[in-house]
């Protein structure tokens, strides 16, 4: 059992015992006081939960996010008015990530409305945090650069204070858009939701989708089709989204490749690497059912096993065929999703039988361990640094700034992605509907799935692979 499933197991009970509570208190409060209070009550308690206390936030907003940054330049600063100022000596490159340590505070109302801090005087931005935060946190200042060393730039706490001492990690970067790219997704969407910004203004770029994604087709059982048919059919639009939708960004059908392989069996296929590993729905055991899109054959279409062996091998070809001087791949450690981690896992795997080595490594996270609303916040806002409550060694970030114009663009490429299309189940509609007028939150107009407003920002967050760049650039 991942730590995940073990994290929400533990919320789950904990639910349910504080349920069981509850249910306790008004049999009660309706044999001691009156019949009706406890219907009341109920409602009431079911409100505030889905109003505050909903989140899946498996940690303490008082607890300190911890990192060690291996910034190229870091200064301890003041906070003046809220303005921040630079000693003159400081020169920012376009490229650079800049983010910013503070310790933040919520007041009594950032215990029910999500804290932020604006971003003042540069680009309007306003990152968010747990409601009731106390603790350090991370603001992510890329693209104010002007604003930044012209001294205008404030902050402004919103539903909390922000201490007037702050640290600013500089960290230097050359321009990964320059090279050629070669962006791993573990599924149709991932490639777009972590890096549409970054793949569209590269100089040339790859897709590499690794699952068809066919699992969970209730939504066109509901048309009318049997389970085996209706997980064909999704699978068959997810591998063709996964062709078709990087064309939007421009990038040709004939550098994006579906390989195929079977939603949530990767980890079984690394079990047993020889051994053929069939969807768990769709009746297949034949990756090249999902294949038939692709615009080149790959050496493994002459069995289309569905094995760990046969897609290192997959991965193998495509390196040595695309050269890829960077490689966009899931974050080991900060997203927990199975297929990403077994994805990341099988391109190290590749890596050590390619006779071509990338130069760069972008790792990004679609899903978190402990914060299933990071990025926290309205959708058009910053990227601040996820929760990490423990440092694992030194991470260097790069955040790319992403236009009004390119949020739009992937916002679209995100509409035309069939998994986001349908609606959302009736009770988390109600809840945001709750939220909306108890909790101040707000969805984006342009799709209803929850990944529009973690997607579509203001940056695209990545940790840079740090020791391979040491390596193969010394």
């Amino acid at each position: 059992m991942s730590r995940k499933q073990q994290l929400l197991k533990r919320h789950r009970r904990n639910k349910r015992i504080g349920l069981m509570i509850g249910l306790l208190v008004l049999l009660a409060v309706g044999v001691l006081v009156v019949w009706w209070l406890p219907l009341l009550l109920a409602v009431l308690a079911w409100v505030a939960h889905e109003a505050w206390f909903a989140d899946h936030l498996f940690y303490s907003p008082s607890d300190d996010y911890d990192y060690q940054l291996a910034a190229d330049e870091q200064l301890a600063l003041t906070l003046v008015a809220g303005r921040l100022s630079l000693p003159g000596t400081l020169s920012l490159g376009a490229g650079d990530t800049l983010m910013l340590k503070v310790r933040i505070r919520a007041s009594w109302c950032g215990r029910f409305l999500d804290p932020g801090v604006k971003i003042l005087g540069g680009t309007a931005d306003q990152q968010d945090f747990e409601r009731g935060t106390r603790g350090i946190r991370y603001l992510n200042l890329t693209g104010q650069h002007e604003a930044l060393l012209g001294g205008r730039l404030q902050l402004q706490g919103r539903f909390c204070k922000v201490a007037e001492a702050v640290e600013l990690s500089v960290v230097r970067h050359p321009d990964y858009r320059a090279q050629r790219l070669l962006v791993i997704a573990p599924h149709a969407d991932d490639a777009e939701l972590a890096a549409f910004g970054l793949y569209s203004s590269a100089e040339e770029s790859w897709v590499v989708t690794l699952t068809a994604g066919e699992i969970e087709a209730e939504h066109y059982q509901a048309m009318g089709l049997d389970r085996v048919a209706a997980a064909r059919l999704k699978g068959s639009l997810r591998a063709w989204d996964s062709i078709s939708v990087p064309l939007w960004a421009g990038v040709p059908q004939e550098r994006c490749v579906q390989l195929g392989y079977f939603c949530l069996q990767l980890p079984q296929m690394q079990a047993a690497p020889s051994v053929a590993v069939p969807s768990r729905e769709a009746d297949l055991s034949d990756t090249r059912y999902f294949r038939r899109f692709n615009a080149f054959a790959l050496g493994s279409d002459a069995d289309g096993i569905a094995s760990w062996d046969n897609l290192v091998a997959d991965l193998v070809e495509l390196i040595e065929r695309i050269e890829p001087q960077v490689v966009v791949l899931p974050h080991p450690r900060f997203d927990p999703h199975p297929d990403h981690i077994c994805a990341q896992q099988a391109l190290m795997q590749a890596l050590t039988r390619s006779s071509w080595q990338p130069q760069s490594l972008l790792h990004y996270a679609n899903h978190l361990h402990d914060n299933d609303r990071w990025p926290m916040g309205a959708a058009g806002s910053g990227v601040a640094l996820p929760p990490q409550l423990a440092s694992q060694g030194p991470l260097r970030p790069w955040a790319l700034p992403v236009s009004d114009q390119q949020q739009w663009h992937k916002a679209m490429s995100l509409g035309m992605m069939h998994d986001l299309q349908p609606a959302p189940p009736f009770k988390r509609t109600l809840r945001r509907i709750i939220q909306r007028y108890l909790a101040a939150r707000r969805w984006p107009a342009f799709g209803d799935n929850e990944f529009f407003r973690k997607a579509v920002r203001q940056h695209e967050l990545f940790w840079v692979d740090e020791n391979l760049s040491k390596r193969d650039n010394p």
